[in-house]
């Protein structure tokens, strides 16, 4: 094996998990339940309802086995 390939290897995995947790800060970022007084939010949206937190949550779920099976 030369040292390119084995360069190459060792950068491909760091940069794998460099994008991994820039997605991952990215969802959950987007994910985050708005908290506000009232009806809407701090800037404005309304707030969720019961059903679509559970959406939310299934689909965080989703993503998150469907990023575990992608490691292997």
């Amino acid at each position: 094996m030369n040292l390119d390939r084995l360069i190459n290897m060792i950068l491909r995995r760091v940069m794998n998990r460099v994008v991994n947790k820039g997605m991952n800060a990215g969802i959950n970022a987007v994910s985050k339940r708005r908290t506000g007084a009232g009806d809407a939010g701090q800037d404005g949206a309304p707030q969720m309802t019961a059903e679509a937190r559970q959406t939310a949550q299934r689909a965080k779920k989703a993503a998150r086995m469907a990023r575990r099976m992608g490691r292997f």
